[in-house]
């Protein structure tokens, strides 16, 4: 949905975890367990594999050289050190020369081949650890964050992840390991003014880059900021595509979309132009230390006390050096990033979810269904009360309608009961278990909801009918369908059950999700159903012949009727009519009609608009 980062940068996309940026080190002792995984033996070995063949193509890369040197000088005339040299000839240490440089490569793409699943194992861990925590969170949770942005921090993290230990295990150790080798080769070899000119240009090296590097971290998170803005807004877009249509906004989410991405280009400019700041820097530093080094290798073999293979091996190890410093920028921001990115993700990781079941919860006994509420009261925010002591019983195979005014409350009492959230005072049962006091899952698998618009996942009917229940067999599925009465439909669709109902389910019409949710909620079975408002936004037509499907699934299950429309309620057993917050009258159809309060007055009210119709 947005451009790429510069292909020589991918690295920049930094963003503070929510203005706090968490240490570095607790950051890593929280990775150590990915990278040396204590339950798997196997993947312990594969760390100590790499890092063998690691050891191994450091030691063939330092010498080298050596054979690079032995070469020139037995072509220039020079007899090198070593008897094998001498007989291996000119001709035989080139060969030497190449095949050592071919075994360098081999060994390390051995090592990347034994760090893979260690890699993947670690992003596979993560990525579950922090699905799973999100599916934990509150309902309020996700009311109030934004889809793109949530997807972004664990998309970011779970690689961040996957990245650090691969290159703090296989780039800055080797890195710094070969920086030593190489120094140790120089002053030995040469003397120590070699070492020095090294040992400076590495230093100032690191010191630039590290220091550009966190100037640029500000523009990169302004550059994140956008970034992730302009993702947000495409997704919300997309995700609303109809309603984009309906009101004919297509230019008008191209220019939102548009203008996000005019700040994102802006931040990208500067970072590009920093960037360049920065490559150019470290181009001047390593250029530096490698004219000095060559310089004083040309003045010894001027003077009679190099030669010519000693001035081509000081030129093969600072190339061989600028190789793993051009490389150690790019692993600092890289490096950088991945710890802001990890620390988003472990601040979201750490966040304890608002509904959690209490330590040693209990199972929810099955039992007939009777649902209680005693004297609840409950408030999003504890400005703005939306329950005030609710009180009724629903007994078991009872249906109970809860009728009103939009707001009145009505789907909140639902969202208590599956325990989407918890009351503020008061407590709800199922068959005498406060559901505060029992597992959530149990809870959960004893309550079926239809809402008033069905959303389906991007797959197949069959597969949304099956999500009712896990593990339910080809003909518990087609059964539940027909029970819905949606088994004639799908049977005349020319994929029948293939047949795929699109994002969110846009190729279906509203009966035929909802008659989807009916079969999918027949199929779980459960002891207690809450149908809210689950024909409301249904045509009459549409609605009798849901209304058939639901008496069917209710027959013998504790209902609970969130409705609006009051022609849906008049069997219930229990009729309960709310206004702002309170149950204001209760009874049966034909009772409160004589009562001529409240409910008569809406009925009255529906009923003249239906003859208007």
């Amino acid at each position: 949905m947005r451009p790429s980062t510069d292909a020589t940068d991918p690295a920049d996309r930094i963003r503070p975890p929510d203005g706090q940026e968490a240490g570095t080190l607790a950051i890593l002792a929280r990775v150590g367990p990915y990278l040396w995984p204590r339950d798997a033996p196997g993947l312990q070995a594969r760390v100590v594999g790499a890092l063998a063949a690691l050891l191994v193509a450091k030691l063939i890369a330092v010498g080298t050289p050596f054979l690079y040197k032995a070469a020139v000088d037995m072509l220039a005339g020079d007899a090198p050190d070593g008897v094998w040299m001498l007989t291996a000839g000119a001709v035989g240490l080139t060969v030497a020369y190449g095949m050592a440089r071919i075994l360098n490569v081999g060994f390390q793409q051995l090592r990347d081949v034994i760090f893979a699943r260690v890699g993947q194992r670690a992003l596979r861990a993560v990525a579950l650890e922090t699905f799973g925590h999100i599916h934990r969170m509150s309902l309020r949770y996700h009311i109030t964050r934004k889809t793109g942005g949530l997807s972004r921090i664990m998309e970011r993290g779970v690689k961040a992840v996957s990245f650090l230990l691969r290159f703090i295990l296989l780039s800055i150790g080797p890195l710094m390991l070969e920086l030593l080798l190489v120094g140790v080769v120089l002053a030995a070899v040469f003397d120590w003014r070699y070492l020095a000119v090294v040992a400076g240009t590495v230093v100032a090296y690191v010191v630039f880059t590290f220091k550009i590097t966190e100037w640029r971290v500000g523009i990169r998170r302004e550059l994140n900021r956008q970034d992730t803005d302009a993702n947000q807004k495409a997704i919300d877009s997309l995700l609303n595509f109809e309603t984009v249509k309906y009101f004919g906004a297509e230019a008008r989410e191209a220019g939102r979309y548009d203008q996000a991405m005019a700040g994102y280009e802006d931040a990208a400019l500067r970072t590009q132009s920093s960037l360049a700041i920065l490559n150019f820097g470290q181009s001047v530093l390593i250029s530096g230390g490698l004219i000095a080094v060559m310089v004083m290798a040309a003045r010894g073999v001027q003077a009679g006390t190099l030669t010519v293979g000693d001035f081509v091996m000081v030129n093969a190890y600072m190339i061989q050096i600028t190789m793993p410093l051009n490389m150690l920028g790019m692993v600092y921001r890289e490096i950088r990033q991945s710890l802001i990115d990890m620390a988003e993700m472990f601040a979201l990781l750490d966040q304890p979810p608002e509904i959690a079941d209490k330590p040693g919860a209990p199972a929810l006994v099955p039992g007939p269904g009777r649902v209680e509420f005693r004297n609840v009261s409950f408030a999003y925010d504890p400005a703005r009360p939306i329950l005030r002591g609710i009180d009724f019983t629903a007994e078991p195979g009872q249906t109970v309608a809860l009728v009103g005014a939009s707001g009145a409350g009505k789907s909140t009492i639902g969202r208590l009961l599956f325990r989407f959230y918890d009351v503020t005072a008061g407590a709800v049962l199922i068959d005498g278990q406060d559901v505060r006091d029992v597992t959530q899952d149990s809870l959960h698998a004893a309550i079926g909801i239809v809402p008033q618009d069905t959303v389906l996942f991007n797959d197949s009917l069959y597969y949304n009918i099956a999500y009712g229940r896990d593990g339910a067999t080809r003909a518990e599925i087609e059964e539940a369908a027909r029970a819905a009465r949606l088994h004639g439909f799908i049977a005349s669709l020319p994929e029948g059950y293939d047949t795929q109902v699109g994002e969110r389910g846009l190729k279906l019409s509203g009966g035929e999700k909802q008659r989807v949710g009916i079969a999918r909620t027949l199929l779980k079975n459960p002891p207690i159903v809450v149908l809210d408002e689950a024909t409301s936004a249904l045509d009459t037509q549409t609605e009798g012949d849901i209304q058939a499907s639901l008496r069917a699934m209710g027959a013998g299950r504790t209902v609970l009727t969130i409705a609006h429309r009051l022609s849906t309620v008049v069997d219930a057993d229990l009729i309960l009519v709310m206004e702002d917050g309170r149950i204001v009258e209760r009874g049966g159809h034909g009772q409160l009609l004589a009562q001529n309060g409240r409910y008569a007055a809406l009925w009255n009210r529906q009923a003249r608009g239906e003859e208007a119709a």
